[in-house]
């Protein structure tokens, strides 16, 4: 297989393995409102399936953001609208999404890096904390920086050679593709990536494009 097709099919299966629990979670609540007349149940179908169902909406609206293409590649996209998705995928969790963010658009390969600079915060502070994002503009260029703020901050090894571009796309998997696509964005749009770690409890990255 190609190294373009093996990075659609992971980028495929990341898309999945997000999205398979909230659709999983409808399925079963329909099955719950098929099979059991009690209205207690019922009820707690019903809860699960517009809870689901809301879960699995915010999850492809990230995707589509985060790694689809708009009908055309220099499109601007508002800044609100990914801020909107975001505040949702974060809402109720373990993060604090803090947006210093003014009104504006940017175009849409540095909303992808955005987005997807977003999903390696997380996993930089499993057991939660605070994503502070901030974009400015200096001497033409566009800097954003997603900094994670928690117990224990950590870009892994892997994870940093993925976003540097580093390892091999057969040595991917469906975890590791999302910072290598990041890493690949950065590249496309001659971005000059930096990774920052702050003593053990925050980290930073950064992008100047």
């Amino acid at each position: 297989m190609s190294s373009e097709l093996q990075l659609a099919a992971l980028l495929c299966s990341r898309i999945c393995h997000d999205l398979i629990s909230p659709i999983s979670a409808l399925n079963n609540g329909l099955e719950v409102l098929e099979e059991d007349n009690d209205p207690e149940m019922r009820e707690h179908a019903l809860s699960l399936l517009s809870l689901s169902g809301r879960q699995a909406s915010i999850k492809l609206q990230f995707a589509r953001l985060a790694y689809g293409s708009s009908s055309a590649a220099a499109e601007d996209i508002d800044l609100t609208d990914a801020h909107a998705n975001l505040a949702d995928l974060l809402d109720g969790g373990r993060f604090e999404l803090i947006w210093d963010v003014p009104a504006q658009t940017l175009k849409n390969d540095l909303v992808k890096i955005l987005m997807n600079f977003i999903v390696i915060a997380t996993e930089a502070i499993p057991r939660g904390g605070k994503i502070t994002v901030t974009v400015s503009s200096e001497h033409g260029n566009t800097i954003m920086r997603v900094a994670a703020k928690g117990e224990a901050a950590q870009i892994k090894d892997e994870t940093r050679k993925a976003l540097e571009g580093k390892l091999d796309v057969d040595a991917l998997d469906a975890r590791l593709v999302q910072p290598y696509y990041a890493g690949l964005l950065v590249r496309s749009c001659d971005g000059r990536l930096s990774l920052d770690q702050i003593d053990n409890t925050e980290v930073a990255l950064c992008i100047e494009a």
